[in-house]
Order: structure tokens, then sequence, then C-alpha cells
């Protein structure tokens, strides 16, 4: 199996019907896999959303809801994808920080200790503690790119190896000297070494994370005017203001504000640097493709591409996720199988990274554990068009002004986004409502409107009941599981 993780990715790909984008390697990955265009993550954050696609478990059960907390402290006895596989003989290793940040890593999960750039050989002996200081140095350094190896020297600054006090920059460099294109290239040398054994590679890519560094040859895929501003650059009308943000995630560059409104000039640049940056990690999915080629892995091999979050890109006033609404918790998953029918084919089935667990246990055959919170999609390899979950669920803390700590819990429908804010100690609560076919981006908040009372005591109930109301048929109570 290959798990590719990417942070931030939005659904604007080749095969998500983007004709801008420049994306052929996970075009060609979906032209002999399946399509999920309608896959939501649990909280567009990166350790929470991480957590629970590695865990099958929500954040609530595993009380992940930042950066700062490892889901063993509330649930030690958990087990994870790879730790799962690992139980079932799999050779499981990771290239990138598949947890995110170091304090998230898990040593549990692997066989052979992950590899970040700068790091010590993959494989060796040397630097093989999880625990030891100086891996997760590096592992922290492999988000931002500022530990360039040895043996690929380069006369770069360090602002175009990806420590760059700006938030993008078109480097002139080679893939192969920034971090992810070291990511892949490392990875690819693993398929090799594993191709003879029933293995899980996992890989995390840093980009399109902030800073938007890639080589300059992917910015020149897209000349200055390609792409115009943000869509929709307002904030929904009679929105709860604490459901914004201040997008306090790129105010710490040199070139961007510290508050209020990015330009509209700064603004294309950012989308502009973004597009760029998604077809250079496009271009790192295409080397690990082409090992699985070489090997002869490529009818044999689970391949998942994997968006950990969506990202604003000036939405709302937004930049990039920590919020409820779709451009953050929207995000890709394009998935091939051996033997799987409808190659080629998208599905419009409500689906949550929380099922990727249960879902692969049941591509490779295996069993699942106990206790999953997500539903297996197998059946949807063979009708992409079948009957499937009612809704899927998201949420995101807040503090709500006058209150103090609050949750806000959303609800994705197929026409309907329903989210409920309430406060974590007090009895606070009020609500959003969004009709997409009314409007595609949220414009306007209508949970208070007269006519629509019915419609959210409905939802409101739905999101009550919670995930275990909205299951696909396959995974009802004494149903064969797929």
């Amino acid at each position: 199996m290959l798990l590719v993780l990417v942070p931030d990715l939005r659904t604007q790909l080749g095969c998500f019907g983007s004709a801008k984008a420049k994306t052929p390697h996970i075009d060609r990955l979906a032209d002999t896999g399946l399509t999920f265009l309608r896959n939501y993550c649990q909280q567009a954050a990166s350790g929470p959303s991480r957590t629970s696609l590695l865990t099958g478990l929500r954040p609530d059960t595993t009380r992940v809801y930042d950066d700062r907390v490892h889901f063993r402290r509330a649930l030690p006895n958990a087990v994870t994808l790879p730790e799962h596989f690992r139980s079932l003989g799999y050779t499981t290793t990771a290239f990138g920080p598949v947890f995110g940040i170091p304090a998230l890593e898990d040593p549990r999960s692997w066989t052979v200790v992950p590899w970040v750039p700068g790091g010590p050989a993959w494989g060796s002996s040397e630097g093989s503690d999880l625990a030891d200081s100086n891996w997760r140095r590096l592992v922290a350094n492999a988000w931002i790119g500022d530990t360039p190896s040895s043996e690929s020297p380069s006369q770069a600054s360090p602002a175009a190896l990806g420590g760059s006090p700006r938030s993008w920059e078109a480097a002139s460099v080679a893939d192969a000297d920034l971090p992810d294109g070291k990511i892949a290239r490392a990875a690819a040398t693993a398929v090799g070494e594993f191709k003879d054994q029933r293995f899980l590679i996992a890989v995390s890519f840093a980009r399109p994370y902030f800073p938007l560094v890639a080589p300059s040859g992917y910015f020149d895929l897209y000349p200055i005017g390609t792409w115009g501003g943000p869509e929709s650059p307002e904030p929904p009308l009679d929105v709860p203001a604490f459901a914004l943000h201040d997008s306090r995630g790129i105010r710490g560059f040199d070139d961007i504000p510290s508050e209020g409104p990015i330009p509209e000039s700064k603004a294309k640049e950012l989308i502009r640097a973004y597009r760029a940056c998604v077809s250079f990690t496009d271009a790192q999915i295409g080397v690990l493709l082409d090992a699985l080629d070489r090997h002869g892995l490529s009818k044999s091999t689970v391949v998942a591409v994997v968006g950990v979050s969506g990202s604003h890109l000036g939405e709302h006033g937004l930049w990039n996720k920590h919020s409820n609404f779709d451009a953050a918790t929207h995000t890709p998953l394009v998935v091939r199988a051996p033997g799987e029918k409808n190659a080629g084919r998208k599905t419009e089935a409500l689906v949550e990274l929380v099922d990727l667990f249960p879902s692969f246990c049941s591509l490779c055959q295996v069993p699942r554990p106990a206790g999953l919170e997500g539903s297996s999609w197998r059946g949807l390899f063979d009708d992409p068009q079948r009957l499937w979950k009612r809704a899927v669920y998201s949420q995101h803390p807040r503090t709500i002004p006058g209150v103090g700590p609050g949750m806000g819990h959303s609800m994705r429908t197929d026409r309907h986004r329903y989210t409920q804010w309430s406060g974590i100690d007090s009895p606070y609560s009020t609500l959003e409502l969004y009709d997409y076919k009314e409007a595609p981006v949220e414009s306007r908040n209508i949970a208070n409107r007269p006519e629509y009372a019915s419609l959210v005591n409905g939802l409101s109930h739905m999101l009550r009941e919670g995930w275990q109301g909205s299951l696909p048929p396959t995974e009802l109570p004494n149903a064969s599981r797929a």
C-alpha cells in the first residue's frame, strides 16, 4: 500500500474538473482508480485531521483538537492504520512527517523509522529512536526545508530551500533540491527495497502548505493573469463573527500585512504560487507512481492520494484552513486498488477521511479493528452511484466572545451545511445553515430565517444522531460488510 498525504489540498485538480490545473500525475492515477468528488476531513487542522485519518476515530473520541496533544494521552491503547498493518506482517515506514509535528509522532506505527530530509540514511540504525530530540528537530524542519542534505548541495538561499520569510518564492533549484523532492525519491527507493514483501509506505509532503515554495518552472505553468483573485471574498451575511478567523497562519510572513484584508495584488500572487506548489507536489507523486511501474507493482498495490484538509484562498476573506466552511473541509481523495471495477470513474458519494482505515482493510482483505468510527467505501468501487451516507461530519473549536471555549459541530449533506456552535461550559448555542443549491459558495447564513425553521429542526435532529445515524447501508448493524 502507498498512502500519500498532501496538506491544504483543494479539489481544483484536473481530475476534479479544473481545466486550468496542471496535475497530470494525480489525473493519471484517477484514470485507473476511483475519484471521490465529495470527501471531507473531520477537522480542518493538521494534527486533528491526521489523527482521525490514521486512527479511524473522530476528534471528540481522540480529544485531539490542535497540534499540541497526542492521541495516546486520551487513548493509550488506540491502534493506528500503520500499526494495524504492521501487526499483520506488513513492513511499515514513512517519509516526511506523517503524523504532523514531532510531538504527534507515534513510534508504535513503524517497522522502519520514518525518514525526513537531513536525517540519517533511511533504514540505518543511526537516529532510530523516535524520541530522540535530534530526530524530532528534523521532523519539524521537514515542514520548512531548512536542512538541505549534504549529498545534494545547493547554492540556493535559505528562502529558496523553503524557510522563506516571504509567503511564496519561485526557487531557482531542481525538484530534488527541495524537501518534497527528496522525500519522493527516498520513498521511491523504498518501493524497490520492499517489492518482494507486503508493505505500507506512507508519504507526507509539505506543499502546498505555506510558505508556498516551488521550483520556478512550476510557476511558468501559470502565467501571471491565468488566475484571478479570490472567489466570494466577503464573509457570509449573518455569519457569527467567530466562525471566521484572522488568517493568522500566514500573518507572520514579511510580505503579508499583520492584520486586515490581503491586498488583491498579493492575493493573486498567493493563488498563483499555490497552484505552482500543487503542480510541484503532483510531479513528486509522479515519481512515486513511476517507481511502482518500474518495479511491476502498479497492478498489485493500493495507492491513495489524500488531502489532509482543504484551504481557503481568500474565500470569505480567509486564508489557510481552520474553519468549518467547505473550502477548508472539502478535500481530494483518489484511490487505485488492484482488480477493482470501474477504473476511471468518479463518485458523488459523501465520504470522510475517518473512512480510510476501514476501507483500506477491506481493499487489502484484512480484518479491521473493533471500534473504528468510519465506514468502508469498498462497495463504491463496484457501484460508484450506489446509495451512501446521508451526511458527513466535521468540527472546529473556537473561543466565543463572552462565552469562552466553544465547539462548532458541522454536518454536510447532499445540499446543505448545518453547523451548531455551543459553549463548552455554558448553554450558549448559535447556528449556521447554507444551501449549496442556491449558492455554491456560502453567501448567507439562513439558519435564523423563519421559512427554514422546519429544515433547521430536521438537520438539528440529524446532527444530534451523529455519524451513527448516517451510516451507508452496507455498514448498518447486521449488514454484511463490503
